[in-house]
């Protein structure tokens, strides 16, 4: 059997235009899927939570950046059932509590028709080998970003504000857990939003913390549905809760109730914290 080739460290990082990902057609509820994923070597790292009604996915600032190419490309996509699937090796335990994390599926709402059964079916045979490398286009993201930037600056200048936009289309959008995934679905103008505003997450950090809400609704009246939020030392976050789960589930009552388990996990992280360092080593 060949030696299967290792992705060099620079390209493994590389997360700009024609980023490298990886592509499977395969059917499932009587639909054909293009499903794209994340190459084995790629170094970003993401999970999920739910906390205060909310579905969260949680990251660092190069996991953001990540997650806005694959939104901006995903916008431009014409062939239908086409879908963005980030699961394990990629996801790691939520920084908090270490519980698992669901897997992230994105999905334009033009083109694809996703249920449950279809995503059940689709993870099971996420095994299979891939039909190649695609290289993932995000011409425009860079000067969007700019863009809004300059606007931002401008408005913290006292200058002038930004000028008055529509808001995107929203309809399709939503933010939910279906078949056992975290699923963000919304138009390409919804899309193209979101990912300006998650790879721009970093550019404001404050106390190592930034966040934005993704809201499937353009209604004033509704609350985020969904929410990135990022840290500056998550990996240490991950590598912390898992000590302190692994430490506090050994002291409990088996099958005690995660709402009087995760209390004493969050307080347990800075026990841990204090003990000086931990290894954030991730496969």
């Amino acid at each position: 059997m060949p030696e299967r080739k290792r992705p060099r460290p620079g390209t493994a990082a590389a997360i700009g235009d024609g980023l490298k990902l990886h592509r499977r057609p395969l059917r499932a509820d009587g639909r054909d899927y293009s499903v794209i994923t994340l190459r084995p070597g790629t170094r970003a790292r993401l999970s999920t939570n739910r906390f205060h009604e909310t579905w969260h996915i949680l990251s660092d600032v190069h996991g953001a950046r990540l997650l806005g190419r694959l939104l901006w490309g995903l916008s431009f996509q014409r062939l239908p059932g086409t879908v963005v699937v980030i699961d394990r090796p990629h996801l790691d335990p939520n920084p908090f509590d270490a519980e698992s994390a669901d897997p992230i599926v994105l999905v334009p709402a033009h083109l694809t028709t996703l249920t449950a059964q279809a995503i059940r079916r689709l993870r099971r045979r996420m095994a299979e080998p891939s039909q190649g490398t695609v290289r993932w286009h995000t011409w425009g993201l860079d000067a969007e970003l700019a863009r809004m930037r300059e606007r931002v600056r401008e408005c913290r200048e006292f200058r002038r504000w930004p000028g008055w936009e529509p808001p995107a289309a929203d309809h399709g959008a939503a933010v939910e857990r279906i078949g056992g995934a975290l699923v963000f679905r919304a138009p390409p103008a919804r899309l193209r939003e979101w990912a300006v505003d998650v790879a721009a997450l970093g550019d404001d950090m404050r106390h190592g913390m930034d966040y934005v809400y993704l809201e499937a609704s353009n209604s004033p009246l509704r609350w985020g549905d969904g929410e990135v939020q990022i840290f500056s030392d998550y990996r240490r976050r991950v590598a912390v809760a898992g000590i302190s789960r692994r430490e506090v589930l050994a002291d409990v009552p088996e099958g005690s109730a995660p709402a009087d388990v995760h209390p004493r996990i969050w307080r347990h992280n800075d026990t841990v914290r204090a003990r000086g360092r931990v290894n954030t080593a991730t496969g």
